[in-house]
């Protein structure tokens, strides 16, 4: 790995956590020139780091107009949520068939990591471990199916969705629904390779994030 090609993707890690931690508001620009200075790259880097961005639905861009991270809105949220529950749940049902030993260690490492992390940080922010582990448990509950483009859209869906935790004005963990335990049920059903068990339990931890934050918006 090159320099360059290390710095971009020092940069664009950067950005999208940032977008997921609400730094860069939904809609805003993300113009080259004011970037630079904020996260001290070049226009090179940038316009490199940004079109991943788009890549995974976190921000669009428009002739004439630049990069944008990505609109919120209920409707949306709603459209959103429909397209997750038809793929993550195909997806799953493919990873349960054939996942292996190998995977269902993965999958349990990665739950263990994300049980053993905080959601919030000391300042009360989204803590980014958290959204990495969050990230890598789903990714791996998937990762045992074997079409690598159905897990890329899954992945991209999961990724616009993470935009609407900041958007929600009060975190969706801080509610009384109890996160962990439906992490905890997923990875149970899908060691037991229960596939409508696991199927219930993901479509139920989708929906009921988005009945949330549809509550708070």
């Amino acid at each position: 790995m090159t320099r360059t090609t290390t710095r971009v993707e020092d940069v664009f890690q950067r950005l999208r956590a940032d977008i997921l931690n609400g730094r860069h508001e939904p809609g805003s620009r993300l113009r080259v020139e004011a970037l630079k200075d904020h996260y001290g790259a070049s226009s090179g880097v940038l316009r490199e780091a940004l079109p991943r961005l788009v890549g995974q639905g976190l921000a669009t861009f428009a002739p004439q107009q630049g990069f944008r991270v990505m609109e919120v809105s209920p409707a949306a949220l709603r459209d959103l949520t429909d397209a997750r529950v038809v793929i993550e749940t195909h997806v799953v049902r493919e990873a349960i068939e054939h996942g292996t030993i190998a995977w269902e260690s993965d999958l349990l490492a990665a739950h263990h990591n994300l049980a053993r992390t905080a959601f919030a940080d000391e300042n009360g922010a989204i803590n980014e471990s958290w959204l990495s582990a969050h990230t890598r448990f789903h990714e791996t509950l998937l990762a045992g199916c074997p079409n690598y483009h159905l897990r890329e859209v899954a992945s991209q869906f999961r990724d616009s969705a993470e935009v609407y935790r900041c958007w929600a004005r009060t975190p969706t963990e801080h509610s009384p629904r109890d996160v962990p335990a439906e992490h905890k049920l997923i990875c149970e059903r899908a060691i037991a390779r229960d596939i409508e068990g696991t199927v219930e339990a993901l479509r139920e931890h989708i929906e009921f994030t988005t009945a949330l934050m549809l509550e708070e918006s």
